[in-house]
């Protein structure tokens, strides 16, 4: 679905956005500066550069729109697609980061599918997304039932984490690690969130399962590839230009004590 640039930069500006980005952010880093590869892409979430850790060199952001408020963003966009459908070749993207971007697509599947498509085998897909069973979860269920005009991000479809390792799972992904943060309700007044800070360490410790954000890192597995190794102690190839010695006979060349007496 396209998300109002107004609406999103709105929020993102707000204390439960800065709080949020701040985990996330911390997560990301953490993840990407171990990966390697060529080229990396992050979708949307401009707000933040979550590939500023990252070794790999040709890294690039890609936007819904190139409105002006989007382009005055953290990071600049080098491009301009949708999520379903992305402008890259067949297996030519290293690292994919699709961060809240599964819950606002039109087609969740669609995009999943897009993204193992131009990734390479072996390659990383990173995700965050809203946890639907959690108090940003709540959160969003009382914005749909309470408020007449939804506003982003509550106007998503929050996507279970069981549910979205099931459909890594049929497209070939293999999840690495799976992370919680953001255990805090969404709280927009400071005094209230400060209060609950608290909550951070216990529910790491007690209930993480519980937490608003959920960090998936996942690899793409090609069945069947098998990496050749080289026989060298084997010839493949014989030398026909070789000429090969005839053995000997000894009983001809070598005479006998017979012959000698004769």
């Amino acid at each position: 679905m396209s998300i109002a640039p107004k609406l999103q930069a709105d929020w993102f500006n707000g204390t439960a956005a800065q709080y949020m980005l701040a985990k996330e952010q911390a997560l990301y880093d953490q993840a990407v500066c171990d990966l390697f590869g060529f080229n990396a892409v992050q979708m949307g979430c401009l707000h933040v550069d979550l590939l500023r850790n990252s070794r790999i060199p040709n890294r690039f952001h890609a936007a819904e729109s190139l409105t002006p408020m989007v382009v005055e963003t953290a990071c600049a966009p080098h491009l301009s697609c949708c999520d379903d459908f992305l402008p890259f070749a067949d297996t030519s993207v290293d690292l994919l980061l699709l961060p809240h971007r599964l819950e606002f697509s039109e087609r969740p599947h669609q995009t999943l599918r897009e993204a193992a498509r131009v990734m390479v085998p072996e390659g990383h897909l990173l995700i965050s997304g809203f946890n639907p069973f959690s108090a940003w979860g709540v959160t969003a269920k009382l914005n749909k039932w309470l408020s007449k005009n939804n506003t982003y991000p509550w106007n998503g479809e929050f996507i279970g984490l069981a549910r979205l390792k099931d459909w890594l799972a049929l497209l070939g992904f293999e999840v690495v690690s799976v992370q919680k943060c953001c255990n805090v309700p969404p709280f927009e007044q400071t005094d209230w969130r400060k209060r609950c800070t608290f909550m951070d360490k216990m529910g790491e410790r007690l209930v993480p399962s519980l937490g608003g954000i959920y960090f998936i890192v996942a690899k793409k597995r090609v069945v069947g590839m098998m990496p050749l190794k080289p026989i060298w102690k084997t010839s493949l190839l014989k030398s026909t230009l070789a000429v090969k010695r005839p053995k000997s006979n000894t009983s001809q060349s070598k005479p006998t004590q017979k012959t000698l007496n004769k």
